[in-house]
């Protein structure tokens, strides 16, 4: 494991020792702003429920900028051939590199905890904010970062060129988060069955404030399966 955590702190060292994470991190922060502020005033509600319906969009975007350059470069380099020569096993590469970008998108919402503390100073007196389902929103914003970007390594892991990589982390990413909204057009079982594949659908579960071990379950499976798929990959190139 010291291994998976060196490699994650150069991967998290590189990110913000050149432009990527201010370019990505503030685009995220400029858009969810503008949005969220935007509907806030317009809809007279001190809630973050706005925030949490627009995150999921943003996230789409946001985890394949992320990680699509976490693989794909250093096999355009050459360097991830140099990398799998060391005595390292595939999946402390595939951690270390899944756990800085996870870092990184935990820097990119702790920089939205304004938000919150905003709201909650609108709040109409003789009334509370409740935190219940803020704390449990920034959980499923963690929650399906994880998966989002562990199918996002995968993606730049299968291929050689960053844009490639991105692009097909944005199809995968954005198949996860319409498959619902599809759904409703099918059959009740057909649709039941792609609704739980949603990750906005078990996302909603989570900001609402309803904890469901199922949703839990939902999202640590996406993240393992593309970890593990991410880590097969690897271990082909090795051999």
């Amino acid at each position: 494991m010291n291994t998976a955590l060196a490699i994650a702190r150069r991967e998290f060292r590189t990110y913000f020792n050149s432009p990527i994470a201010y370019v990505v991190i503030g685009a995220f922060l400029l858009v969810a702003g503008w949005l969220y502020f935007g509907t806030l005033f317009l809809s007279g509600q001190a809630s973050l429920r706005g925030f949490f319906s627009i995150a999921p969009v943003l996230f789409v975007v946001f985890a394949p900028a992320v990680t699509m350059r976490l693989v794909a470069e250093e096999r355009k380099s050459g360097t991830i051939e140099l990398l799998l020569s060391m005595p390292l096993r595939e999946w402390e590469v595939v951690a270390g590199k899944f756990l800085a970008a996870l870092g990184m998108v935990a820097v990119g919402l702790v920089f939205t905890l304004p938000y919150p503390f905003t709201v909650a100073a609108l709040t109409a007196p003789g009334s509370s904010f409740d935190w219940g389902p803020a704390i449990a929103g920034y959980l499923g914003l963690l929650l399906m970062a994880s998966s989002f970007l562990a199918l996002g390594l995968w993606a730049s892991t299968v291929s050689r060129n960053q844009i490639v990589g991105f692009i097909l982390a944005l199809l995968i990413c954005l198949g996860f988060y319409l498959v619902d909204k599809v759904a409703v057009l099918l059959p009740d079982a057909a649709a039941e069955a792609l609704t739980w594949l949603s990750v906005d659908y078990h996302f909603d579960n989570i900001a609402r404030g309803v904890f469901d071990t199922r949703d839990l379950l939902f999202y640590v499976s996406l993240t393992a399966a593309g970890l593990l798929l991410t880590t097969r990959s690897l271990a082909a190139t090795r051999q």
